[in-house]
């Protein structure tokens, strides 16, 4: 006898062999037992109920019902034939019908013995019939470990139409269990599950394949999603206490002449609490021994850019050069520009690196990195090439990071013997369950207040007809002196038509701003980018009232004279993308505005992202909102959404369980870091297993 384990290629299962088990392997990733037992259902028919069959009402729903076949006969029709048996009960009599498969289900039909049969019921002149229905012998049927609730598994067409329907998952996971005698080696330990009062791994797995009620079925969910979101949790904890051990950074240990007069005498307004409080949680991660990797979340205009550049005069303080690298060319001469304006008769060394320098201030520019004349330097991917060489590079801060590949931050490590220190600044608020998943192995910072002075920006959602009013709203605040952004969606797949929806704009805006009056730039993306910076440029400096764009300026030029966002389509951004554009107003003192403009058709999640909009400025109740709209995966884009590639748990619906699991784990690390006391020995060897199967971790921040 072949002894099985978790670990045994599928195809061995009694009921699987080679042609079934590819199928399993290509269209459901089943490659092991192990990988079966962890395949669970997405829902489960309630089969509690039997029915007779004079208690059948004619609206087709699914019943069960127990009695007998009697009769079976073939009956011709236009195409082929169908099999028609006649099933009878101690109240009446009804029909079995199959349109396919005739041959071998009349061979396999036993007459006079009793059934169970299962499925939807149609109901023709005074007659019940079932179309090809689940059937069982009663004598199967009370052996079986299929219980009241019957499990539905996910599947796919390529396996319906190779005849792997669900009752044969079903059954082959019943052979599985039967093979492996249903024992399961626990994987937590007794003071957790006593803690928490969790049924054992083996009673948790047969109840989610075989429930015999509703409670036992609650019970397995629960303690199933406890443990996928725990280990998950215990991998990115433990992997930040390891960093933290091995990965020495370097030790900023004072604070420095630079620092502290372009705090005293440089700082364009007071810092908030919120600043200060980062700050200070900056300043501990430099000064310890150990490489810092924090996030900074914090809204558009929160005043990220000040903290990332007092770090950096941390780092210029000690001896160190820093950089900052953003996603785009426009970004990162913002940034350029406002450094240097900021440091403005302080001596410090601040140089530019974008695909657009000249090769000849690049060799300069190379040669002041290396010799160490250079203090800080800002750019894109630039700064990863191999060409740049720092003399001591101290931290690198990376701009909107969600727009950097993995490979592209990594890269900024190997530019040292030590590793830099790390600082993500994002304006993309990522809800605090999302956060705790992804970036479990980043320190996060968040600064939730806006410096003093903003006014909240008000925002209103109008419809098509209520253009015209629009307009002459725009036209009062132009008079005032202000400055107007409308946007226009660009989705890639219809290019050529938002091409077509932003001149179709353009050219009614002309038609209601006409010259002299009024000037106006376009910015879109077929546009030569020196075009482009020509007109950027001229709304920079006010020489045009309104700026006509696509999203190009979602991350872009600040500009505290424009103070009304007009997003046009609006239905067809997501809520992060409105809460960006809205963003890119209220950077002055006026009052600004935000209206979304729409069609009148809109679908509830359309109607739900307006009413978001309008209701509130907090980034991170929107993103809340977003992610129950969107789910995890696709909120973080392609690069990251198999990350969260969870089995039975979902971030949004549990996160109170992820909560928990993530105290528990960081409880459990705190008292035994390597996993090395008896009392968790189930957890180490759980968690060995899960980390050698599990690439995705090596991704993560």
């Amino acid at each position: 006898m072949p002894t099985y384990s978790l670990n045994t290629a599928i195809s061995y299962l009694k009921g699987v062999g080679p042609n079934r088990g590819d199928l399993l392997k290509s269209e459901l990733g089943i490659h092991t037992f192990g990988d079966l037992v962890n395949f669970f259902p997405n829902r489960y028919l309630d089969r509690t109920q039997f029915f007779k069959i004079n208690q059948l009402q004619q609206n087709s729903s699914e019943v069960q019902i127990v009695g007998k076949i009697t009769r079976v006969k073939t009956v011709q029709q236009k195409r082929g034939s169908r099999l028609v048996a006649t099933f009878v009960d101690d109240t009446g009599s009804m029909e079995l019908v199959w349109f396919r498969g005739a041959k071998w289900i009349k061979d396999s039909l036993k007459v006079n013995v009793p059934y169970v049969i299962f499925g939807k019921t149609n109901y023709f002149k005074g007659m019940f019939s079932m179309p090809h229905p689940e059937m069982e012998l009663v004598s199967v049927y009370k052996k079986s470990l299929r219980g009241a609730m019957q499990p539905i598994y996910p599947s796919t067409e390529k396996l319906v139409n190779k005849g792997i329907s669900n009752k044969v998952i079903s059954t082959i996971i019943q052979n599985l269990f039967e093979e492996l005698k249903g024992n399961f080696k626990e994987t937590l330990s007794s003071r957790i599950i006593e803690k928490l009062q969790l049924i054992s791994k083996t009673q948790a797995l047969l109840n989610i394949h075989f429930p015999t009620n509703q409670e036992l079925l609650t019970k397995a969910q629960f303690r199933l999603k406890f443990e996928e979101l725990f280990f998950i949790q215990l991998q990115l904890i433990r992997k930040k206490l390891v960093r933290k051990s091995k990965i020495k950074g370097f030790v900023f240990e004072k604070v420095g002449e630079k620092f502290n007069s372009f705090y005293s005498d440089k700082l364009p307004f007071d810092l908030t609490n919120a600043q200060k409080r980062v700050l200070k949680e900056i300043r501990k991660d430099v000064g310890s021994n150990a490489q810092m990797n924090r996030l900074l979340q914090g809204d558009v205009g929160s005043g990220k850019t000040i903290v990332g550049l007092l770090a950096m005069l941390l780092a210029i303080d000690n001896g160190f050069q820093a950089a900052l690298m953003a996603p785009t060319e426009i970004l990162a001469t913002q940034h350029y520009n406002s450094i240097v304006e900021m440091l403005d008769g302080l001596e410090v060394s601040v140089k530019l690196l974008t695909g657009s320098t000249k090769a000849k201030e690049r060799r300069i520019l190379h040669a002041e990195l290396e010799s160490g004349e250079l203090d800080i330097l800002i750019g894109t991917h630039a700064l990863i090439e191999d060409k740049v060489k720092f003399e001591n590079l101290g931290i690198a801060i990376i701009d909107e990071q969600h727009r950097f590949g993995v490979e592209q931050r990594s890269k900024m490590w190997q530019k040292n013997t030590l590793p830099p220190h790390i600082l993500v600044m994002t304006a993309t608020p990522i809800p605090r369950t999302l956060a705790m998943s992804l970036y479990g192995d980043l320190d996060i910072s968040v600064i939730d207040e806006l410096p003093p002075g903003r006014k909240a920006i008000k925002t209103a959602h109008r419809f098509d007809s209520q253009r015209l009013s629009m307009f002459q709203f725009l036209k009062k605040e132009i008079d005032k002196g202000r400055q107007v952004y409308i946007v226009y969606p660009l989705i890639n797949e219809s290019e050529a038509m938002d091409y077509k929806d932003l001149m179709d704009g353009f050219e009614s805006i002309s038609r209601d701003f006409p010259k002299p009056n009024y000037q106006i730039s376009i910015v879109h993306g077929k546009m030569k980018p020196a075009d482009k910076e020509h007109e950027m440029q001229r709304f920079l400096k006010a020489e045009t009232q309104i700026m006509v764009a696509t999203t190009v300026i979602e991350v872009g030029v600040n500009i505290p004279n424009a103070s009304v966002m007009v997003i046009e389509s609006a239905e067809r951004f997501g809520l992060s993308q409105l809460h960006q554009l809205r963003g890119r107003v209220g950077r002055g003192a006026d009052q600004s505005y935000c209206i979304l403009m729409t069609d009148y058709k809109l679908s509830a999640d359309a109607k739900t992202r307006m009413e978001t909009m309008v209701r509130t400025s907090d980034g991170f109740e929107i993103a809340e909102v977003d992610l129950k709209l969107r789910g995890p995966g696709n909120l973080m884009g392609t690069q990251q959404s198999g990350v969260l590639n969870l089995k039975i748990a979902d971030i949004v619906k549990d996160s109170h369980l992820l909560k928990s699991a993530r105290s528990f784990a960081i409880n459990l690390l705190a008292n035994d870091p390597t996993l090395s006391l008896d009392e968790n020995l189930n957890i180490k060897i759980a968690y060995t297993e899960i980390s050698k199967n599990s690439t995705i971790w090596q991704n993560i921040s």
